[in-house]
């Protein structure tokens, strides 16, 4: 088990948001259903400046609870329930290894707390992608990276060509990508074993290795895949899907999200306008000089 490494990045080109989630209790309905876009003919999406690249550019943000508990779970406390977001196997359920399993309902028992996302810590591959806050794609020919409103966190997706860096334990983990057709299809290996797949405590090791699969089937509409597989954890390979849908809204951005330690010194997420925040950060240098 890798040690807890909190990398805060602060400024350059990103601003995140304020991500304060109820955990809702466990449940599985029995569907396993996901929300897709059916077309009759393939959509072909609009292209970058050179005429090849679809562009995926925009903010994006998944519609459904999926992040309380990925396999499915009840309404509860204001969430909204959740069918699983696991396409296989067809039971929705993830194919643990029994011990696994033990140290999964563990998790759950103490998910109010231990919760690494709670507790600001970046919240990783696939889990920033159905969060419940949006992401931002930034392209451009040849480039393509995600920046996530919670957490500071973002991704540089590095071509293929690029040997993985296996032996690194990061968050976020290291993304190798390439383009199969329309399709962004992306390699994620060395991620830490410290955070969990959603609040229900499902997670993994740092053996885990998956394929993402990016794909728009309209101009408001991007289907997200994820093919996983750990040795450790699960018995076989298991497959995630679920949707995003461009945020439309006017002035729509991505935001701040701030942390500070509470009383018993665990980092959490409080608003940018939380008075704590105000009086613990100079926003001084942001305001406009008067005139």
């Amino acid at each position: 088990m890798s040690a807890i490494r909190h990398v805060r990045l602060a400024g350059g080109w990103i601003a995140a948001a304020v991500v304060c989630c109820t955990v809702a209790a466990c449940g599985q309905p029995t569907s396993n259903s996901v929300s897709t876009t059916s077309n009759s003919a393939p959509f072909t999406p609009a292209r970058l400046a050179d005429g090849k690249t679809p562009d995926f550019r925009g903010i994006w943000q998944a519609s459904n609870t999926a992040y309380v508990n990925i396999e499915g779970h009840r309404g509860e406390n204001g969430v909204a329930a959740s069918a699983s977001i696991v396409v296989d196997p067809p039971d929705g359920k993830i194919p643990y290894r029994p011990e696994a399993l033990a140290k999964r309902n563990e998790n759950y028992q103490a998910r109010a707390t231990a919760d690494p996302s709670l507790k600001c810590y970046q919240a990783g591959v696939p889990r920033a992608t159905y969060l419940a806050t949006p992401l931002q794609i930034l392209q451009s020919p040849g480039n393509f990276a995600i920046v996530y409103q919670e957490n500071h966190a973002f991704r540089v997706f590095h071509p293929e060509s690029r040997p993985h860096f296996d032996a690194a334990d990061w968050w976020m983990g290291d993304t190798r990508y390439h383009w199969d057709g329309d399709t962004l299809v992306a390699d994620v290996v060395a991620q830490t074993d410290q955070h969990w797949l959603d609040q229900a405590g499902n997670y993994h090791s740092t053996d885990f290795h998956l394929v993402e699969r990016y794909e728009l089937t309209d101009a408001d509409t991007l289907e997200y895949e994820a093919v996983m597989e750990d040795p450790q954890v699960y018995a076989r390979p298991w497959t995630i899907k679920t949707t995003l849908h461009r945020v439309k809204e006017s002035g729509a951005r991505i935001i701040e999200d701030e942390c500070l330690d509470d009383e018993h010194g665990v980092r959490r997420h409080v608003s940018p306008f939380d008075r704590a925040s105000l009086l613990e950060h100079d926003y001084s240098r942001w305001q406009t000089a008067p005139r």
